[in-house]
């Protein structure tokens, strides 16, 4: 299962054009607890958005387009924050069309190898916890 987890890391990163000069270092995505979404955040988004999401990370400099702020959602949005925007986008059933492609992973696809892919409650559970994580981010 871990194998398959890496394999479809890495083809989610070569997909979008991520493996650039060895300056990502690849790893296999960790099993955080379904409803730790400040956990999924620290192992799954902060390489590319940074710890405190400004789109700092240290992969960052490695993407063609530099990661959003996600501190800034909801001041982008008129002061609410776009909940079922990032759920899709994280799941991967959006992509914002002023980027082109896409460079973030598909994480949705990604949760399917913690369990059953037809598991979509737990997928879901996962998706929504790491959402609502991000939305206590937001700047006021």
């Amino acid at each position: 299962m871990r194998s398959r987890a890496a394999l479809l890391l890495l083809a989610s990163l070569s997909a979008a054009g991520l493996l650039m000069a060895q300056k990502i270092k690849l790893v296999q995505p960790v099993a955080t607890g379904p409803a730790n979404g400040k956990a999924m955040f620290a192992h799954y988004c902060a390489s590319c958005h940074g710890l405190d999401a400004r789109g700092d990370g240290p992969a960052a400099p490695a993407l063609k387009m530099p990661p959003t702020d996600l501190t800034s959602l909801a001041a982008k949005n008129r002061g609410v924050f776009p909940t079922a925007s990032v759920r899709r986008y994280i799941k991967g059933v959006d992509a914002p069309p002023a980027h082109g492609s896409r460079d973030m992973p598909v994480w949705g696809d990604v949760f399917k190898v913690f369990q059953s892919p037809t598991d979509t409650a737990m997928i879901d559970i996962r998706v929504n916890a790491l959402t609502e994580y991000v939305k206590t981010l937001q700047t006021r």
